[in-house]
């Protein structure tokens, strides 16, 4: 076996069982951009199962041959898949299927399971069965619930399985979110359920644990003792584009800080599991959500700062303000950004600030993760300027990891310059990758739940947000701060920061 053929087979890990999947809302942009496109990538790389049909389903009148049109049109545009070889693209697409019917009709079910039954005594699947939502929220409810009526929720025999994941956001509040876990739990095992968050499939969001649990020089500094504080930021420079209406529902505490944002915060604070499996790693992170120091109306005033983009300039482009963005109210209050600092009261954290943020129009795309040490307990250099050393993890665009430490610079004088080490995946490891969703869809299907959500911690999550929701809420008066596209975001932001002495590390 070639050097490059193990380095993909490694990526692209074991091939699942033969298996149906079927895609709810098969002709929405999810699907075509991330869905369709990472199942192709791991069927191309023998991890989607030696057998396998895709049945789509939506409302769109399709037939299977148009579905296969759409997708391999779809698929062409995608550069997480590369070139597409049309042999390999016709071999997948043979596989595509496609249910035309209505969310909340039982012959719409009815249809779907005669459907299956067909292609899996063709094709002996062995009765196992991936649903994926890639819908709008408000119809999860009736899928789920169809789905139980039509008897598809549970294995057909002690062999097979039966799997659903569920796309973000799940619910969007406490409340809602408990309803929704109520419904899917009547309906399904929790054992069953993936709750998809794609940020947790990057490779440098999973490098947290090794880097941590699987090198001795971490570990020993990763607590109060030695960290001065921990920064994250999930940046775009973006506006909402054609997402006004859905963003004037949401707003960026929902749509980020509520999931990607909690949930990278949970693997850096993370305490050492018993063992690297779903129910280890997932106790432990919802101990870290539970440890939050929960938010009162005084730390939403004091801890918590929102913020709604203006005009400004991206480069040389001229962009305009929120409130010229298509579906949007011309007087919205609603948030484009968030910088919030939290206190996470356990034994490894007590005192440490974790200052989190993430915005649309910012001034660079870069999602990472700064573990700032504190200074040398003795300064023997204290006329110099000495940075604090860091510690920075690169999720997106470049995948990779940074540490920085003072260095003497040359010449006869004793300055001291700042200097970095840096490790890129793609330099490491070669180019070969495959995007976050094929990651997950790949854990999935080998019935791997590491990676993905559970209800408990999906409500832990929310208690956490409900308050600063609620304070807002309330709050119809209150002015939400403008920055310019383009920028860090408002001054109370920086502002958030430098009452503690501290400031934004901005790459």
């Amino acid at each position: 076996m070639s050097e490059e053929t193990q380095r993909t087979s490694s990526i692209y890990g074991v091939t699942a069982d033969p298996c149906a999947v079927i895609l709810f809302g098969a002709s929405g942009d999810l699907a075509k951009r991330k869905v369709i496109p990472a199942m192709f990538d791991l069927a191309q790389n023998q991890s989607l199962g030696e057998r396998y049909s895709i049945i789509g389903f939506a409302r769109t009148p399709m037939n299977d041959d148009s579905f296969r049109s759409m997708a391999g049109e779809a698929a062409k545009t995608i550069s997480e898949v590369g070139p597409i070889d049309p042999a390999k693209w016709n071999d997948f697409a043979a596989n595509l299927y496609y249910c035309s019917g209505d969310y909340a009709d039982n012959k719409s079910y009815a249809e779907l399971a005669g459907r299956l039954a067909e292609l899996d005594a063709e094709k002996k699947l062995g009765g196992n069965r991936l649903f994926y939502l890639s819908t709008p929220p408000e119809v999860y409810p009736d899928i789920v619930e169809h789905l139980g009526r039509a008897g598809l929720a549970r294995p057909a025999t002690p062999r097979s399985w039966v799997r659903i994941i569920i796309e973000k956001p799940f619910g969007r509040d406490l409340s809602t979110a408990r309803e929704l876990n109520q419904i899917v739990l009547n309906v399904f095992e929790e054992k069953q359920v993936y709750r998809i968050d794609h940020y947790l499939g990057k490779d440098t969001v999973q490098n947290l644990l090794v880097l941590r649990f699987g090198n001795g020089i971490f570990e020993p500094l990763w607590n109060r003792n030695y960290v001065d504080q921990v920064q994250i930021t999930a940046a775009e420079t973006l506006g909402v584009e054609r997402r006004g209406g859905f963003y004037e529902t949401a707003g960026a505490l929902r749509d980020m800080i509520q999931s990607h944002v909690l949930q990278l915060t949970s693997l850096v604070a993370v305490e050492p599991p018993a063992s690297f499996d779903a129910t280890a790693v997932r106790n432990e992170k919802l101990k870290v959500l539970q440890s939050v120091r929960p938010f009162n109306l005084e730390m939403v005033a004091q801890s918590v700062v929102r913020g709604q983009y203006a005009p400004g300039k991206l480069g040389d482009n001229a962009v305009p303000g929120y409130r010229d963005e298509p579906g949007v109210n011309p007087n919205s209050r609603t948030e484009t950004f968030v910088a919030a600092r939290l206190l996470i009261d356990n034994w490894r954290w007590a005192g440490v600030p974790f200052y989190l943020r993430t915005g649309k129009r910012l001034a660079k795309r870069t999602t990472e993760i700064v573990i700032q040490f504190r200074c040398a307990p003795h300064i023997v250099f204290r006329e110099r300027k000495v940075e604090p050393n860091r510690l920075i993890l690169n999720i997106q665009p470049d995948e990779g990891i940074s540490v920085s430490f003072g260095a003497k610079q040359p010449g006869t004088e004793m300055n001291i310059g700042n200097v970095t080490m840096n490790f890129s995946y793609r330099e490491g490891f070669g180019g070969t990758s495959r995007s976050a969703y094929a990651t997950l869809l790949n854990d999935c299907l080998r019935g791997d739940a590491t990676l993905f959500d559970r209800g408990d911690s999906v409500e832990a999550a929310w208690s956490l947000v409900e308050p600063i929701l609620d304070v807002w809420s309330a709050a119809k008066t209150a002015t939400v701060p403008h920055y310019p596209a383009g920028t860090w975001g408002p001054r109370e932001s920086d502002q958030l920061l430098e009452r503690d002495g501290r400031q934004w590390y901005n790459p």
